[in-house]
């Protein structure tokens, strides 16, 4: 899915997890800078807040801006000028962004990164699944998602990729019994932590959890994510056409490259976006929320049209 090597695979309980490895595995120096946007989702914020505070690495959030077609994005020029810094050390994003639905030009980002030496953390919680991820064309150096949204998988099971050249350098979040070499020669005391990236897990694994995911990453793998991709392309272009069509904003970007299944929208004047959700999921069974005073609404490529046009439909 990912086009990574078992040996950079390690399981995880979710995004955090994977991103607070990269965080506390790295020798930080005072001064280091860390980028990264001002529209993060926590898990992608606190552990490096947690960096500058106890190592005094600077954390550069670059702010998201509206766009001449009102949508909102963090340019990636200014993603760049902020990376091409003496002291940047890593550049931290999520693939899309949570409340915009903005999807990075990755590909682009981490060539640069690649190129300057600087290292690139990707969290791919709203990416994996449906759109297509690869980490060696991309330059992605760490990678971190949990199972329970786009893959379809249960919460608590998730994977953490750390590109083999790096996997010397990464320490363990945490040093259990796992992470060694001899983990079941369980009176052999050899502390040698493992060469590929199960060195990065410390204890049992959620075996119910992970054979879910297994299920779940069988079943997109059998549909093909380049399939799930284009269907959701016409599902997403289906609702934002409709919506539009009766006054509501867009938020989220939707130029090639930028789109995502994360459609995010304004209600027009004198419409309350609770009370919006509340009716639709009390009196119709629909699931949409509410993100940074933001709609959202996200299908996958199970939901059908019709069910994209009683959406449509049912908005005030």
């Amino acid at each position: 899915m990912i086009n990574a090597q078992r040996s950079e695979i390690a399981f995880i309980k979710n995004t955090s997890e994977g991103i607070a490895t990269v965080a506390n595995g790295i020798d930080w120096k005072p001064g280091d800078r860390i980028v990264t946007t001002a529209v993060e989702y926590p898990a992608n914020m606190y552990p490096w807040m947690d960096v500058a505070h106890r190592f005094g690495a600077e954390l550069i959030k670059i702010p998201e801006m509206t766009g001449d077609d009102g949508a909102r994005r963090v340019p990636i020029d200014e993603i760049l000028d902020a990376a091409d810094h003496p002291r940047t050390r890593l550049v931290t994003l999520s693939h899309v962004e949570f409340a915009s639905g903005q999807r990075h030009d990755i590909a682009s980002i981490g060539r640069f990164c690649r190129e300057r030496g600087k290292l690139f953390c990707i969290d791919a919680i709203q990416t994996l699944g449906v759109l297509p991820v690869d980490v060696v064309a991309m330059n992605i150096d760490f990678l971190s998602a949990d199972g329970h949204k786009w893959l379809l998988g249960p919460e608590g099971a998730g994977i953490f990729y750390c590109r083999n050249d790096l996997l010397p350098q990464l320490r363990p979040l945490i040093v259990g019994w796992m992470n060694v070499v001899n983990a079941l020669d369980y009176s052999n005391y050899d502390f040698t932590l493992r060469p590929d990236a199960a060195k990065f897990e410390c204890g049992s694994w959620n075996v119910p959890g992970l054979l879910s995911l297994k299920a779940s990453l069988e079943l997109l793998l059998s549909v093909g994510i380049a399939a799930v991709a284009a269907r959701l392309d016409l599902l997403t272009s289906r609702l934002i056409d409709g919506i539009r069509a009766k006054g509501y904003s867009i938020i989220s970007p939707r130029a090639p490259g930028e789109w995502s299944g994360v459609v995010s929208f304004l209600a027009p004047p004198g419409q309350n976006h609770d009370r919006i959700i509340r009716t639709l999921r009390k009196e119709h069974r629909i699931e949409i929320v509410q993100r940074e005073g933001r709609l959202r609404a996200s299908p996958h490529f199970y939901n059908t049209e019709a069910q994209i046009d009683r959406l449509i439909a049912l908005l005030p």
